[in-house]
């Protein structure tokens, strides 16, 4: 049985895509005066299960680590949202097993390093690990978890660089007070015919097949994953989210609360009653990050 088959309201198919780079913001007085007692990054996250769906198929996973004084290690973090999809508690088990599988693989192969006093210069390059990191989640969903899949967006930062690993239709943004640009691409069946010049932009957010993918972790053997560095976006904000959030709540609106809101674990929260203001038809997930000035 192929995996169209065995995932409930998904399809998968394969296709090679581009992730645009975002302009570094230059210093905003908003923002600096929100951090300036803080030179680290702060996080927040929050989730629900939604008000239509009777149980809770999405997974995060925070890690973050920050030291000072004599050969001190560089800051690190890891911020994993998966949207698990498949009957019978499948999807749930999923997402449940890849954030897991993407949390061994990165403390393996560098806190574990760093802590035995290797610097930055001797880990595996981070675009080679976060692949693998994914490529490990795949497997074991495929071997694991038959009938389901998730989503699973990825984000290590590691010193001043932020590398992403990305599968499916779950959405890491960057947010300033400029500007809120998605720097994932949903791999969707209706996204691919947007971009095909098929679709509206307002067709592609209203159109019946929406959630339809063709990329998802759990596909099977080669599967293909989206990677990306960029150096840490000062004076900036990176959102986490599955599409229980995105979908539901628009952009502008998301950047509102998000700058309006006295720090990310308040946005995240005000975030979650958003969506379930708007219907909430899913779950719902989102980890915030933001990030200190120069």
């Amino acid at each position: 049985m192929n995996f169209l088959n065995r995932i409930l309201n998904k399809k998968i198919a394969s296709t090679t895509d581009k992730i645009d780079t975002f302009p570094m913001e230059k210093p905003s007085a908003y923002l600096q005066d929100r951090t300036q007692q803080d030179r680290n990054i702060i996080v927040g996250t929050a989730q629900s299960t939604g008000l239509e769906r009777s149980h809770n198929e999405d997974a995060l996973f925070v890690m973050q680590g920050n030291s000072a004084g004599d050969q001190s290690l560089p800051s690190f973090g890891l911020f994993v949202v998966a949207d698990g999809m498949g009957g019978h508690r499948a999807g749930e088990i999923a997402s449940a097993i890849s954030v897991r599988k993407v949390a061994h693989r990165f403390t393996q192969e560098t806190i574990l390093h760093l802590f035995d006093g290797a610097n930055s210069a001797d880990l595996p390059p981070l675009q080679e690990l976060v692949r693998k990191a994914l490529e490990d989640a795949n497997d074991a969903v495929f071997e694991r978890v038959p009938g389901g899949g998730t989503t699973l967006t990825a984000v290590l930062l590691l010193g001043q660089q932020v590398t992403i690993g990305h599968v499916g239709d779950s959405r890491a943004y960057m947010i300033s007070e400029k500007e809120t640009k998605v720097i994932t691409r949903d791999h969707s069946l209706v996204e691919r015919l947007r971009e095909l010049g098929q679709l509206s932009e307002n067709e592609a957010a209203n159109h019946p097949q929406r959630n339809v993918l063709y990329r998802a972790i759990g596909q099977g053997a080669n599967l293909e994953v989206d990677v990306a560095s960029y150096p840490i976006p000062h004076n900036a904000f990176m959102l986490v989210c599955s599409d229980g959030l995105w979908g539901v709540v628009p952009e502008v609106e998301i950047q509102r609360i998000i700058l309006s809101s006295a720090n990310p674990q308040v946005a995240c929260e005000k975030l979650i009653q958003a969506a379930n203001a708007a219907g909430g038809p899913d779950n719902i997930t989102a980890i915030l990050i933001q990030f200190p000035p120069l």
